[in-house]
């Protein structure tokens, strides 16, 4: 049987658990995008992306394994920090936001990177593989591994949908959305802990360098195609998948390429696409 066939019949368990792991990923990634999209978030989300980075090193100096559960938890502890500091500082100071992202980003991803070497060259057999946390490595997803991601999926999708109005509200006005008695704190904690979460459950597939374009770059390019909401969504799912899906095959026939950046390189090449379209579109048809 030829790898394209094998691929297909899905007869392969590790082919079904990075199908199913990168579909869960692509799913709640593109979702939560669309509204960091609306929240002008796109930014922080990078810098919570690096932030991530020192809490999977940290979870693994006080554990000693390479405990999913315990990485996640130190990676959302790391993120959920970073987050807060940039609010701080672009609440409590002259700085302004972009220049407190760029300040978090490069320290947070400058100590992960030191806490990191520092590892590698401990001699400690079991810090093995941590190095992929930074391009992802979805070829070695386990069971437990996609069981655990079904379950933090689902519980941003179910979230983002119970809250669907509220997140919609606040993203468009938020000063009506406080004048209607909406608990606007609330949801902003509620939507930066989703956002923070959904970042967390990618670096194991895409690594914490790649995950904020897996977050932004399909909202952004479902934009170009659409400005109602419910087809952005369905859009932005609709590429995430497509990418996830073909950058799984591309990474499965060829194994010395990676899956994350093979997903994250076919997004971008979408998005170009829809740009150069919508500018051709504007410029010898809309204005004709």
């Amino acid at each position: 049987m030829s790898a394209i066939q094998n691929f297909i019949s899905l007869l392969d368990p590790n082919v079904r658990n990075v199908l199913l792991g990168t579909i869960l990923l692509s799913t709640s990634s593109s979702m939560i995008g669309i509204f960091a999209l609306l929240k002008r978030k796109t930014l922080i989300t990078d810098a919570i992306s690096h932030a991530v980075l020192p809490g999977t090193c940290l979870a693994f100096f006080l554990t000693g394994e390479k405990n999913s559960v315990w990485l996640i938890i130190g990676a959302f502890i790391t993120g959920w920090l970073a987050s807060i500091a940039i609010n701080t500082i672009t609440t409590q100071s002259k700085i302004k936001q972009d220049t407190a992202i760029a300040i978090i980003a490069s320290l947070s991803f400058g100590f992960g990177s030191f806490l990191l070497s520092i590892l590698q060259h401990s001699g400690q057999a079991s810090q093995g593989g941590l190095k992929s946390f930074l391009l992802g490595s979805a070829a070695t997803l386990l069971r437990e591994d996609i069981n655990l991601l079904l379950l933090l999926s689902l519980m941003i999708i179910v979230t983002l949908l119970l809250f669907f109005k509220e997140f919609m509200v606040i993203a468009f006005d938020r000063l009506f959305a406080k004048s209607i008695g909406m608990p606007v704190q609330k949801m902003d904690f509620i939507f930066t802990s989703l956002l923070v979460l959904a970042i967390v459950v990618g670096i194991r597939a895409v690594g914490v360098i790649l995950m904020s374009a897996m977050l932004i770059t399909p909202a952004t390019t479902a934009r170009f195609w659409t400005a109602k909401i419910a087809y952005i969504m369905l859009f932005s799912i609709l590429i995430s998948l497509f990418s996830s899906l073909t950058g799984t095959f591309i990474s499965y026939i060829v194994p010395s390429m990676p899956t994350g950046p093979w997903i994250v390189l076919i997004m971008s090449l979408i998005a170009y696409c829809s740009f150069a379209l919508s500018w051709c579109y504007r410029t010898f048809i809309q204005n004709r």
